[in-house]
């Protein structure tokens, strides 16, 4: 089994992010209200349950029938009376009443297929991470180099329509499913900015996206190297492990490690990627249900572990890139720079469901190797520095041709401390000590 730690969802092909994990059982048995047409629901649940609903639970399922009945009989808008979008409803419905708002949550089968397909680290879309926040699609980042990016919109914008169909209170995966598309189409979206009260309206072109997860450029100057690791998908740690084989090759004496606005991925992944930085010890604990708690070891073997060392972590930064910072942090093996992480906290498990849809259950909490929870909480940065307004991180990709005095120009705030840490400090890889 793998698990995954994603909070973010991503409207790439579609997409809320990377699992695989337990296949398991069905909350709502879909087929019991999708497929009856007009007969009495609540005549099926009646007496001896059917199988699959608890008799203990018989008063809600019945409930649901009478609305469900309700609605097939008495709705005005006939074409919008969808069985199996009225299940989906209820199913998101009872995933959202846990109050695990942006982890637990219902993937719809083009959901799942997407995860699948962007934990390969290809998929087709417009490429930006998202969350739902007060009824609304919030974007968090959008992927390095994606359409969204190219079309300019920006980390915090709200998105209140698609095509012009207000999309307030609308399920995450029926926007989603409005958004997504074939690579070539285009799609019109109308974001609010809540810094500036402005709302625009931003046409994207989606495109078929190939993640290129671990990207590096040698800060222009410097012997720093500029390391970004842009979401822990299948495959992060080997890639990892070739670009730290580079930078020691060169002869670099200190790492930039970028996990700015990287929503996580697969748990291998996220404790492969700290055990090339640490000589010992755990990455973190893993806590269940009863208040177990397991550590979760250092794999032998890193790579770059006394290389200097400082991590770069912004609101975007959640799940598997809080278990890293949290890590480095905890053993003082790197300073943290930015802003406070989202907080994820939780391991989610794949549960798969009869037609291809699935639940993504929080069935565990990790918490940092020091037992700090993160869950709403987040990992704090050691020297909080947040970027000036309408600036935006500076990425490797584009530091090619960058002369020394254009990179200390840059309004990129925190990568400029990060590389002052670490230059203009032997201490720079020490312990934490947070500073404003």
């Amino acid at each position: 089994m793998k698990r995954a730690i994603i909070v973010f969802g991503i409207l790439g092909g579609i997409l809320t992010l990377l699992v695989l994990g337990l296949a398991g059982g069905i909350v709502l048995d879909r087929q019991l209200l999708a497929s009856t047409g007009g007969q009495d629901l609540v005549s099926l649940v009646a007496g001896t349950p059917p199988a699959g609903i608890p008799s203990d639970a018989v008063p809600e399922f019945e409930l649901m029938a009478e609305a469900w009945n309700l609605i097939e009989a008495r709705y005005v808008d006939r074409p919008a009376v969808q069985p199996r979008q009225m299940t989906y409803g209820a199913i998101d419905g009872m995933v959202s009443s846990l109050g695990d708002t942006g982890h637990s949550r219902f993937l719809s089968p083009e959901m799942v297929q997407a995860e699948q397909n962007f934990n390969q680290g290809q998929f087709e879309g417009i490429g930006v991470y998202v969350q739902m926040k007060d009824g609304h699609l919030v974007i968090v980042a959008p992927i390095d180099g994606s359409p969204a990016q190219q079309a300019g919109l920006q980390a915090g914008e709200i998105i209140l329509a698609v095509e012009g169909t207000n999309t307030a209170d609308l399920p995450m995966d029926q926007v989603v499913g409005m958004i997504m598309g074939p690579a070539g189409t285009s799609v019109t979206l109308t974001v609010l900015n809540p810094d500036t009260g402005q709302t625009r309206d931003v046409t994207v072109t989606r495109a078929r996206i190939d993640v290129q997860n671990v990207i590096w450029h040698q800060l222009p100057g410097t012997q720093v190297a500029h390391l970004r690791i842009v979401a822990f998908s299948q495959g992060v740690t080997d890639d990892l492990k070739k670009a730290l084989a580079e930078i020691r090759r060169q002869g670099l004496e200190g790492i930039i490690l970028d996990l700015r606005s990287n929503p996580g991925g697969l748990l291998d992944e996220a404790v492969g990627t700290a055990s090339q930085f640490l000589a010992g010890g755990n990455v973190l604990l893993v806590k269940d249900a009863q208040g177990n708690t397991t550590p979760v070891p250092v794999q032998g073997g890193g790579v770059m572990t006394d290389i200097p060392l400082v991590v770069l972590i912004n609101q975007g930064s959640a799940s598997a890139s809080e278990i890293v910072s949290g890590a480095l942090q905890d053993a003082g093996r790197a300073r943290l720079v930015g802003q406070t992480t989202f907080g994820t906290g939780t391991v989610l498990n794949q549960f798969d469901l009869s037609d291809g849809s699935a639940l993504l259950l929080a069935t565990e909490e990790w918490l940092t190797p020091e037992g700090r929870v993160i869950w709403h909480q987040g990992i704090a940065p050691d020297v909080e520095v947040a970027l000036p307004a309408n600036a935006s991180p500076l990425l490797p990709m584009a530091e090619e041709g960058l002369t020394a005095e254009q990179l200390q120009a840059s309004d990129d705030a925190q990568l400029l401390k990060a590389l002052e840490l670490l230059t203009g400090s032997a201490q720079a890889s020490s312990g934490p000590g947070r500073e404003e």
